[in-house]
């Protein structure tokens, strides 16, 4: 994996480097001491998974991550506690309080291994329009047209159809990228629904088959766009 290292302060980033560096299958590809610096490494670089501080001068490190629409898992390396809902609401790989020690450090590469590897391996939209989803030690074929909506849950997604749901390890990006958009439409920052199958609009929240999807104002003129609300 390539890891970047984002910090403003010369030493912690010495002290990730020497750490992550000695990590099996973890190479360095670069440092950063503020976050506009990464973010325009990072339009040139292939990097898998960012080490990235909170407070640092200019852009911070969670405005990085929210200007960063497809891009690496995240792992905050922080002295302070206080983002650390803010930080998993962006769907965050993990959250470390430094000072960063080798054990917490190789638990969080791994937590961003996985999702690597779910984003790569889980999630697959065939020609007929059906995804395949790893549940447990199966790989599961779910039709397109049985997905009613979409809904984040920190690391995991719920798939919910008629039946059940699923609960899968990816982030809802990863998701919305690989459902089609002529079918799907993102109404929230944590959900997507199904367009085909609302039932109604009302009160700021979708009826899909007498379940509640919330509508953010932000998604609300796309939507009724989308459904050609006169």
């Amino acid at each position: 994996m390539n890891v970047l290292i984002v910090d403003d302060n010369e030493i912690a980033r010495d002290a990730l480097s020497q750490i992550a560096g000695r990590i099996k299958d973890v190479k360095i590809t670069g440092e950063c001491a503020d976050a506009l610096q990464a973010y325009n490494l990072l339009q040139e670089k292939q990097v898998d998974v960012i080490l990235l501080d909170i407070e640092m001068p200019g852009m911070t490190g969670l405005e990085l991550t929210r200007n960063l629409e497809k891009g690496p898992v995240i792992v905050f390396t922080t002295s302070k506690r206080e983002y650390a809902v803010e930080a998993f609401e962006l769907n965050v790989a993990d959250y470390i309080i430094k000072p960063v020690t080798p054990a917490r450090l190789i638990q969080a590469i791994d937590k961003a291994r996985e999702l690597i590897e779910s984003k790569a391996e889980e999630l697959n939209v065939s020609e007929e329009e059906f995804i395949f989803i790893r549940d447990s030690n199966i790989i599961r074929r779910i039709r397109l047209e049985d997905i009613l909506f979409v809904e984040s849950m920190r690391d995991y997604v719920k798939l919910h159809t008629p039946q059940k749901f699923y609960a899968i390890h990816t982030t809802l990006k990863a998701v919305e990228d690989r459902l089609p958009a002529n079918k799907f439409l993102r109404v929230h920052r944590s959900y997507i629904v199904a367009i085909e199958k609302i039932d109604t609009i009302r009160e700021g929240v979708i009826i899909v088959q007498e379940k509640t999807v919330p509508v953010a104002d932000a998604y609300r003129a796309t939507l009724n766009k989308r459904m050609n609300v006169l």
